[in-house]
């Protein structure tokens, strides 16, 4: 049996419904693994049940930010496929030749979310000036935090220099993931926290999601491949182009994810990606 990740990374068995998936009885399942961005936890069971049937093969995910995802293939894990929510991870696995060139499925964009009950009174992103708000944000070499990090930069142009460095001065707490943003938020141990709007709709009336400024530009692009090393390359590189296929692209859309970019997409931050 392959080995978890590690404590850090949540273990999620994504299995067909009514028994897990319906195999051939004359040939054993195996199982594909699966290391995936955080923000894709609630839609990648979905994927992974439209894409078992009628196949000798289960796929198993664990979750964690793009940057543990990657460490852990750089380590050797035993890890069949990468799903990042950032280019630059998926660039850098592939430049040291340890995945397939990455092919982008999705893409994501950032939004700010407040506790349901909104105590501080947020309205926009020019609220987290104010003295004594608390705000949580991933850690920069985390994709969501690197792309808040970039979105409150470009804002300066908009709100004037230095925007960026107010905005983080009530910086409470740096997160591992998007998840542990949300939770933070949604628990109201924070005023204010970016996400990606797939969290927030998966929260639902938990939270109150506030649009950036179109010029925070904020998007994030998903890129996915199969890991060289794997031991079932052929059912890898299977599902990564399944990703892109009718089926899948129908549940991320459902899901709040936007369409791949129909163009190589532009570098990410490299303050984290």
């Amino acid at each position: 049996m392959k080995a978890p990740f590690g404590p850090a990374i949540a273990f999620v068995l994504l299995a067909t419904s009514c028994g897990g998936p319906q195999v051939r009885p004359d040939h054993a399942p195996f199982t594909i693994e699966v290391g995936a961005a955080a923000s894709l936890v609630t839609v990648l069971p979905e994927i992974a049940a439209a894409f078992e049937p009628g196949r000798n093969v289960a796929v198993r995910s664990e979750f964690a930010g793009t940057d543990a995802v990657a460490a852990q293939i750089e380590q050797g894990a035993p890890i069949d496929v990468f799903l990042g929510a950032s280019t630059k991870y998926g660039d850098q696995l592939s430049s040291e030749g340890l995945i397939d060139p990455p092919v982008a499925f999705a893409t994501n964009r950032l939004v700010l979310v407040v506790p349901a009950s909104n105590p501080a009174a947020i309205g926009s992103v020019r609220d987290l000036t104010r003295p004594g708000v608390k705000l949580v944000i991933g850690s920069a070499t985390v994709p969501a935090g690197a792309y808040a990090r970039a979105a409150l930069a470009n804002l300066d142009a908009t709100y004037g220099a230095g925007f960026d460095g107010k905005v983080l001065a009530n910086v409470v707490s740096e997160e591992p993931s998007v998840e542990s943003v949300l939770s933070k938020v949604r628990l109201g141990e924070a005023d204010a926290g970016f996400v990606y709007v797939t969290d927030a709709m998966a929260a639902g009336s938990a939270v109150k999601a506030i649009d950036l400024p179109a010029e925070a530009q904020a998007v994030a692009v998903y890129p996915a491949a199969a890991i060289r090393s794997s031991a079932h390359l052929a059912e890898a590189r299977a599902f990564v182009r399944f990703l892109v296929m009718g089926p899948a692209q129908a549940l991320l859309r459902r899901a709040g994810f936007g369409p791949p970019p129909a163009s190589p997409p532009p570098a990410s931050p490299s303050s984290g990606g």
